[in-house]
């Protein structure tokens, strides 16, 4: 099965390869530091592109691509109150507490580069 991929474009690639190894459970597919690494979790690849990666180049417009969007990963978790504690402890940055709706609760999360991850724990059925 080929996994999905999504890109996130980062200011620095070893902090974001730090961070999502060391807090998120992602293991080192491809190691170009600095300008480019992919991780993995299961069937989820994501790309890490630093500035100097072919990713982050500027459009013939000249926009360049950004970190720090609102579009997100999602990753599940079974236990969000804990998942929250433990990522606070470790002194990582949260755009917001954590919200309850109809589908279940969830928090958003930022890479060291702005990016967001969103951290969801199904409603009990």
């Amino acid at each position: 099965m080929t996994p999905a991929s999504i890109r996130y474009i980062v200011d620095d690639v070893a902090a974001s390869v730090d961070f999502y190894t060391g807090h998120l459970g992602f293991s080192i597919e491809q190691d170009a530091r600095p300008a480019f690494a992919s991780v993995t979790r299961g069937p989820l690849r994501l790309l890490l592109s630093g500035p100097g990666s072919s990713g982050a180049r500027a459009m013939p417009d000249g926009r360049r691509p950004v970190p720090g969007g609102w579009n997100r990963l999602l990753l599940l978790v079974p236990d969000l109150k804990e998942e929250v504690a433990r990522l606070k402890g470790a002194g990582l940055v949260f755009r917001n507490d954590i919200i309850t709706g109809v589908g279940g609760s969830q928090i958003l999360l930022e890479d060291p580069s702005g990016n967001v991850i969103e951290l969801f724990q199904p409603a009990a059925h």
